[in-house]
């Protein structure tokens, strides 16, 4: 794999590669599988690697990042993007600070390149497992929390922060009150749901979309193969050589 183009993120001047591996896996990988993973993605030349709290992967990614120092397969730990997200249960404006410094612990790493609030939406207990209870769920406190991820930037704990899963909406209550804008809106798109309005909206906004699940999810229990499978994409695929799994990706080959 040839190093991967990179995207700049407006106002807060950092670049990212364009081509991430996520280390979300469904059923979730055991942690020796998911850091042996990392490390042949590493030798691949991959340099983007998303996480969360809730995955359970930080550890195995952090111990793939020091393997691949102490290998020799990237010179610091520099050469590597690394993302990972607020989870929902650590909302409260004093809580923010504490939950980074405890992704970090987790990553072996002095600061993250993106952090982002994982979803819209607060936990009133601390649970990472989904589906949630309904009766936990409760409103996002923008204000408190976007407060909370400003102070993690400010710091050196983070580069650059954003947010999960926000719709329009969610965007414009979050940059009404923000000193620091959001430089990512991560949300699931793919060939077959493109979200339009909210990457016009993105775009006017200077907001850069990153997309999970490009592929559609297929093998978990909320995804399907209508994208692996689909007949204009085996078509394309077909015609430039490749699988149907690099059609989505052709236009950073």
């Amino acid at each position: 794999m040839a190093k991967s183009p990179e995207v700049s993120l407006g106002a807060c001047g950092l670049t990212m590669p364009v081509l991430g591996m996520g280390t979300s896996s469904y059923p979730p990988a055991d942690p020796e599988t998911a850091k042996l993973a990392i490390i042949e993605a590493i030798k691949a030349g991959y340099r983007h690697f998303d996480t969360a709290f809730a995955y359970g992967s930080e550890q195995p990614l952090g111990q793939a990042i020091a393997e691949a120092l102490r290998l020799g397969l990237i010179k610091s730990r520099d050469d590597l993007f690394i993302t990972s997200k607020l989870w929902s249960s650590y909302t409260d404006r004093d809580q923010v600070v504490p939950a980074i410094k405890m992704s970090l612990r987790n990553l072996q790493l002095d600061y993250l390149d993106m952090y982002l609030i994982h979803l819209p939406l607060k936990l009133s207990q601390e649970i990472r497992k989904t589906p949630v209870p309904k009766e936990i769920l409760m409103p996002l406190d923008i204000k408190s929390v976007w407060e909370g991820m400003e102070e993690c930037q400010r710091l050196g704990l983070t580069k650059a922060i954003g947010v999960s899963n926000f719709s329009p909406r969610m965007l414009e209550e979050t940059l009404a009150i923000a000193e620091i804008p959001p430089a990512v809106n991560q949300v699931e798109m793919n060939p077959l749901w493109q979200q339009k309005k909210l990457r016009e909206y993105c775009n006017a906004k200077g907001i850069h979309i990153t997309a999970y699940s490009p592929l559609g999810a297929n093998g978990t229990k909320w995804g399907d193969n209508r994208i692996v499978e689909c007949d204009v994409l085996e078509d394309i695929a077909k015609a430039r050589g490749k699988t149907s799994a690099q059609v989505p990706f052709l236009a950073y080959n």
